[in-house]
Order: C-alpha cells, then structure tokens, then sequence
C-alpha cells in the first residue's frame, strides 16, 4: 500500500491524534498475523474520519516485514462483481489474477484468494476499504476467508463507513458472522476541541470555532485548514470547492472529469482515451485535491470526489459521463479488463438506454456467475427500465433472469409477476418449450411463497406443455417438480410415481441432475413411509449429485436424510447425519442450508435436553443473514420454545416470526411445530382459545398426512386443552400419554432420551411422578412450566417443593464460577478494566470472560447479558 502523495504540510510524517490506541490494536492484529494467529480487524467510522489514514499509517510501521495487499469497493449504481479482489489481483497475479480473469468458479476463487494469502514467506495483511459498497459475492467470500483466518499467518482489515452501512442487512450479517474469536473492532470517533486545536496550531492558524463547525471530522479540519484563512467554510463542498479557486480551466476540467469516476480512474485511461494532460493532473495533485499513485488517479478522498461531481448541473453531469462511456467503449480494444459494471454505472449516468441493454445483460450475467444476486437483480432491473427498445424474446429473457435473482433475494411476488409476464410472451411467440420451463419455474416460485395449490396448477400445466415436446431435460424436471410437491404434501405414492417417471427418463437421455433431483424425492417419500430403501436412494442421489459437481442437489438428499431421521426421533442415526450434512454445507459455502440445518440441529438439542446448546445454536444462526424462504425457521421455533417454557417474554414475538413464516408455507413440516410451540406458549398463560384454534387445524393436517410424531404432539397438547382426541395413529410414546398411561409413557420417553417429554408424561401421574416432573423440569429451566405444575399441585392440597437456587441456574447456564464473577460486575455497570483492577485480572482475561458469556447466554451486548443474567435469576439487583 503506498501512501498518497500530498502538499499538505499537516500529513509530514506527524503522528495521527488521538488514535494511539486504534494503532494499538491493529498492530496487534498484524503482530498475530507474523505469529501465525490469524485475526480480522473491523475499523468503522464515518466518511472522512481516518480510516484509510489509519491503515497507511500501520502499514507503514510494519513495512519490510508484512506484505500489505489491498482492494476496494466502488460507489458504482450497482458494484462491481467481486470488484476488491480484481484490485487484489492486479497486485499479486498468480493463481487468483487467473482464476479471476477465467471466470473460474466462486470456489475456486475463493481457493485462489486462500493461496495468494498462503502463497509469501512474510506474513499478509489483506486490506478491503469502503466493505460498506461491497457487492454480495465479495461478502461471501470474506465470509469464507474470515472463517478460515485463525490458523494462517495473516489478518483481515476491513474499514466500512458506519453511517452508509447501517441499513444494509446483508452488510451487517456478514461482519457478524466472523468467529468473534478472532475478531478486534475499532470504531473511530471525532477529534476533541483539543485535537482540533493542535492540528490548527501546526497550521499556524486560529482554532476559534473550528470544532464547532467540523465536528471533530478530520478530514474537514484539513480541508478548513487548507484554505485561505479567511473564514471557516460551513460544509465540506465548500472547504473542497474553495481549493479549485485558482486552477486553470484546464485543470478543473480535468477534475470535473475524473469526479464522475468513482473511487479511481487509470493514469493510461485518463492520459490516452480521455486525453487530458498529465501536466494538468500535476496541478491539481499540487492543490492537494488529487493523488496519483503510478497506476491510478484518485481524489484524496471520496468526500471530495462528491463535491466536486455534485457541483455539476444535470446537463453538464450527462455529458460528462457520456465523454468517459465514450472513451471507455473506445478503449475496450487496447485497455482490456474494463469492468462491465463500470460500463452500465456511466451508461446509466448518461442516460444512454442503447449502451444500457447492451451491457447491463452481460453485467448481470458476469454477476451471477460470481454469486452476487443482489449486483445481478439490480443490472437485469435496470435493462428492464430501457428494454421497450427490444424484441419481445430478449425482454422475455430479461424477465426470467430478473425473476430468479429477485427469487434469490427475497421477493418472491415480484419473481412471480416476472415470469407470468415472460409466459405471456413466449405463448404468443409459441415457444412451447421456454412456456414449458418458464410454468415449472412459476410451479416453484408459488410454492416457495407458500402457495401450494397454484404451485401444482402451475407444474401439472407445465408437464401437459412439455410432454407434447417428448423426452428431454425440462420434462424430466417437471416431473421431479411434481415428485418433490407430493413430497412435501406427505402424498407419499404419488410422490414415488411422479419421480420414477423421472428417474427413468432421467436415465434414458443421461440426465444427471433431474435424476439426482427425482432419486431424493422418491428416497425422502420412501422413508417418510417407513421404508429403509429411501436411504439408498438418497445416498445415490448424493453421489451422483456430487460427482457431477451439482452442490445443490447433493446437499438436498443430505438434508432430507437427516431431518426425516430427526423427525422420526431415530438420534442415533440423525446425529450422524447431520454432522455429515453440516461438514457438506460449510466445505461448499451453502450458507443457506447450514443455516437450516443448524436450526434443526438445535432442535435436536431441544428434544434431547441440552437446552443451553440449543439456544446458543440458535441464537448463532438468527444473528446471522437471513436466506429467503424457510432457513430461519426451524431456529426460531426451538428459541421460541425455549423462552416460553422458561418464561421470557421475548417469546411471543420469537414465535409470531416463526408462525408467520412457517403459516405461510401450508406445509406439515414446517406449519406443525411451530402450532406445537405457539400453543404450548398459549397453553402455559391460561390461554385455552387461543391454544385449541392453532391445534385443531394442525392436528387435522398432521392426520392427513399420516405423521404419526407430529399427530401424538398435537393431539395430546389438545388432550391437555380440554378438547376430547382419539390416539389413533400417534406415535407410540405420544399414544401411551394419550390412553393414560403416563407411567409407560414416561419409560418410553426417557429410553428415546427426550427428558422434557418424560416430565410432561410424569406431571399427568401421581403426587411422587409430579415430583419427579417437577424436578426435571427445574433441572431443564422450564421455569414457566414449573411453575404451572406447582400452582396446579397447590390447588391439590400436595406439599410442593422450593425451586432451585441461584448457583444451580448459574450451573445450567454453563457459567464458571470467575465468569460468574465478572457477570455480576458486568451487571452493575463496570468497564472490563474497572473489573479487571477489583478481581486482580489482565485486560485481556477480562475481555475473553466477557465474549464467553455473551456467547453462552445468547446476548450481543453487555447489558442483554446483564438484562438476561437478571431475568433468568443468575444475579440480583445488589452491589
């Protein structure tokens, strides 16, 4: 990283003010990296407030003994494609540069990305500037390097402004997801009026009222400072426009030209397409407005890029971005790797809608290779807005590609609209053949919206268009989308009789995909009926998948093998499975599905008793980002299980996010245990309406479908409501309960292992059983439940015994006794050094304590922790 060069006498080799201790920490992160202890530091602040000069500033200080490498993100109308690692790339070459200019897949990039970092003798400082612009695909590969950092001789900067990014969700879940081990933040704030001051004294100039009007922002100070002394200028535009008073109209052309370039314009492109004088760039340079580095040509700061671009009236700003379009279309044949999505941001600019359909399709195109969905929506969103210049077939086209990404990223009753639009045409242009793959996609869209009856109207039209077509790839799929639908629905023999028409057309034409995909219906329908033949059709669903280098489809036939084991309650072999299924999503980066199966995972905890692992489990996977459809629900039903049955009134809401989502669905596997959960809640607070109106339809749905685990859970919690139920075709542990005979129930129930569902069968039983029950329950931290079953044995005229003591809850919480100690002075308010001097500990010992129980109470801040500790009783009010 070579540091810009600048006539600004307050940047002479002076020490930064006021960020000693910013300094400290990311020289930490860097002395780990020569350590071999590989960390992330995440520097924020807002826009001008020092970040870059705070990563030069270290760099310099480790220079001969690091290797710094680094990349940004553009403020383009739509980034850039993994835009951070082509910068990377131009500096390092090799295999990345490679993989990159190849258009290699995202894992191999990712690999390349790991070895370049690998690849030197000295440890590496990878540096990603302005994370807040960066584009999907680029946060889901420092996701990936992020995680893999701790045992590599390197560390991970990232600067983002906190202002821009705050409502970017995407952003944030991404930066969360880092092992908090590893991770250092450094939140940059304003100078103080003392700081201020010092940097007016080394300026010869007066400090009065210079704070009040820069805020402390430093990158304002400067530019006040480099003015004419006369008066403080009241915003930034006009400290930066007050610099170009006494430059050529030479020079001021070429900054008008340049400013339209977000973030960096090459010194060859500006030189010779857009033939603007270096001799006139070196003026500018002088007046402290540009910096050139060898290879580019930047302003010193974005901010001030801003004010000059926005000082431009439309007319002026149109024709300035037409001369750049111009000159890069012009300079594609000699330039070489000119990004398209620098292309379509200046097309876009001059509202040049030819250049925009031209090259807004390639851009989407070159996006969803990368995996950037959100870059892909926007550039196919943008070729729309010009596209009734086209063919009605190209904007058809258009409209399916918008319609997957927009599927991809959430909005699904758009993805909708798109395709309906997309079929009109292609059945007025009688192409049976892109309408019979556009009807099976809308098959998949309903249903993914929740819209089962729609989702089969759709795929039965869709296999009548195609079979007039005969065999081929498009009906095989359309057949294993009607396999998959009856899957789902629990009609188990049609699901085997639409997907083994699939499978052997499938094998016929040498499909591996649609055979793939039909072999995990039927292997799913299989077990569902109890056949142990399902799980060999799985497997080789699995291998073929991944052999044939379909991720998706490999990881589908893991899913469902472990989550039917799951729902079975079979945890002998779902544990198994699911670690498999685990190992399969993060080796391949298939973040939505580790999501889904971490959340059924915690479920399994849930069942077995482990209950503060089954928080923790969940609460990881709700502070991550959050996948479109059904990912987060299997977390939120066991979290909000887990807070009614404990008693924290976050449950009610944890529990309407998940009813509102599963409900949606109209599926058995999603829609029956979240009914389970809301009507235990309802149940627990005396709320008998409530809890029979969301058991009775689910209970009728779960006999529909013949799920015998489901029909016990809900049929007995309606038992347990009042309502009269018959045992027919439960489950045999929930069918004993039901006939009233608790005490079998119970046996069965603990052999399986699922401790709350014994204690639920021994509360039905007699005074020594609801003892029994009792007990279990405060064990597990059911303190709701508990509570019920004491009021319930007091109205009995039975001895109830006292609840657990505070050290026992402080147990279960997994809480050592020092982490105890530092909660209670967490609790009251204390900074980590005022604990570290009362409890004779390091800093840093403190810190570690601190994370540790953050993670273990599932809090994100210290006073959710202290909120937390207090409500579930570890700590009382007092000092």
């Amino acid at each position: 990283m070579a540091a810009p060069r600048t006539n600004n006498p307050l940047d002479r080799g002076r020490p930064l003010l006021e960020r000693e201790q910013a300094l400290t920490v990311l020289d930490r992160c860097v002395a780990e990296a020569t350590a071999s202890s590989g960390s992330i530091c995440l520097i924020s602040g807002e826009a001008g407030i020092g970040k870059t000069s705070l990563v030069r500033h270290a760099a310099s200080r480790s220079a001969g003994t690091v290797r710094w490498i680094s990349g940004g993100c553009d403020p383009l109308f739509t980034p850039r494609a993994l835009g951070p690692l082509h910068d990377i790339a131009r500096q390092t070459g090799g295999v990345l540069a490679e993989r990159l200019f190849t258009g290699a897949s995202k894992e191999s990039i990712a690999a390349g990305l790991l070895d370049t970092i690998d690849g030197e003798h000295q440890p590496t400082v990878l540096v990603i500037e302005d994370l807040h612009w960066a584009d999907e695909a680029t946060l889901d590969l420092l996701l990936f390097v992020g995680r893999r950092i701790a045992s590599r001789p390197a560390a991970l900067v990232v600067t983002y402004r906190d202002d821009e990014s705050a409502s970017d969700s995407l952003f944030h879940a991404t930066i969360g997801a880092f092992p908090p081990e590893v991770v250092s933040r450094i939140p940059l704030t304003p100078l103080s009026p003392r700081a201020v001051a010092a940097l007016a004294a080394r300026a010869g100039r007066a400090a009065v009222g210079l704070h009040e009007a820069t805020r402390g922002n430093p990158f304002f100070v400067t530019e006040m400072l480099a003015g004419d002394g006369r008066e403080i200028t009241p915003t930034i535009r006009d400290a930066v426009l007050a610099r170009t008073r006494f430059l050529s109209v030479a020079a001021r052309e070429a900054l008008d030209v340049v400013a339209v370039i977000p973030r960096a314009a090459e010194v060859h492109f500006v030189e010779r397409q857009l033939g603007i004088d270096l001799a006139v760039v070196r003026e500018a340079v002088l007046a402290g407005l540009l910096v050139v580095d060898g290879r580019t040509i930047a302003f010193r700061h974005d901010l001030a890029r801003r004010a000059i671009e926005g000082s431009a009236d439309a007319l002026r700003h149109r024709a300035l971005h037409e001369r750049v379009l111009a000159a890069l279309v012009d300079g594609r044949e000699t330039i070489g790797d000119i990004p398209l999505a620098r292309l379509v941001h200046h097309a876009h600019a001059a509202s040049d809608g030819d250049a925009v359909c031209r090259y807004a399709p390639q851009a989407a195109r070159e996006a969803v290779a990368a995996s950037a969905h959100r870059e892909a929506l926007r550039h196919f969103e943008l070729a729309l807005a010009y596209s009734a210049r086209l063919p009605d077939e190209l904007r058809a086209e258009l409209l399916e590609g918008w319609s997957v990404e927009a599927y991809l990223s959430g909005r699904t009753t758009e993805a909708i609209a798109a395709r309906q639009e997309a079929l009109a045409i292609w059945i007025a242009a009688t192409r049976h053949d892109r309408a019979g793959a556009c009807l099976r996609w809308l098959s998949r869209l309903h249903w993914w919206a929740g819209d089962p009856v729609n989702a089969e109207r759709a795929g039965e039209e869709a296999v009548r268009v195609l079979d007039t077509l005969g065999p081929g790839h498009e009906l095989a799929m359309a057949y294993s989308n009607l396999s998959q639908l009856n899957m789902l629905a629990g009609r188990h023999d049609a699901a085997i009789a639409w997907g083994e028409r699939a499978t052997t057309m499938a094998r016929a034409i040498g499909d591996p995909e649609a055979l793939a995909h039909a072999l995990a219906n039927v292997g799913g329908a299989r077990i569902q009926r109890h056949d142990d033949g399902g799980a060999d059709l799985l497997e080789e669903a699995f291998t073929l998948a991944s052999e044939a280098h379909l991720d998706d489809h490999a990881q589908r036939a893991l899913v469902i093998l472990a989550t039917l084991r799951l729902d079975h309650r079979d945890y002998d072999r779902a544990e198994p499975a699911f670690e498999r299924a685990l190992g399969y999503a993060e080796a391949h980066d298939l973040y939505a599905y580790s999501q889904y199966l971490g959340g059924q995972r915690a479920r399994m905890q849930l069942e077995r008793g482990a209950w503060e692992l089954a928080e923790r489990e969940a609460r990881r996977i709700l502070s991550q980002r959050e996948y479109p459809g059904v990912t987060t629900i299997p977390a939120l039903v066991v979290l909000g299980t887990i807070q009614a049955r404990r008693g924290d009134p976050e449950a009610t809401d944890t529990l309407a996010r998940a009813r509102e989502r599963a409900y949606r669905t109209r599926e058995l596997q999603r829609v029956g245990p979240t009914a389970a959960a809301v009507a235990e809640h309802a149940w627990l607070d005396g709320d008998l309406a409530t809890a029979v109106a969301e058991l009775e339809p689910a209970l009728e749905m779960a006999r529909r479908v013949g799920h015998e685990w489901l029909i016990g859970e809900l049929a007995f919690q309606l038992q347990r409501a009042g309502r009269g139920v018959n045992s027919a075709g439960a489950a045999d542990p929930w069918r004993l309960l039901l006939d009233g005979q608790w005490r079998e129930s119970a046996a069965a129930w603990k052999a399986i292992g699922c401790p709350y569902e014994s204690a639920e069968a021994l509360s039905q039983g007699d005074e020594l059983a609801m003892r029994e029950a009792l007990a279990a329950f405060d064990s597990l931290g059911a303190v709701r439940r508990a509570r019920v079953l004491r009021r319930r044995m007091r109205e009995s005229g039975l001895r109830v015994p006292v609840g657990p003591r505070r050290a026992t809850r402080a147990n279960r919480a997994g809480l050592t006794s020092r982490q105890m100690d530092v909660l209670r002075l967490v609790t009251d308010g204390c900074t980590n050094q005022e604990i570290a001097d009362r409890l004779n500990l390091a800093p840093k010992t403190v810190d570690h304590h601190v994370s540790a129980i953050l993670e273990k109470l599932g809090a994100s801040t210290r006073r959710a922790a202290a909120s937390t500790a207090r409500r579930r009783g570890l700590v009382t009010g007092e000092k």
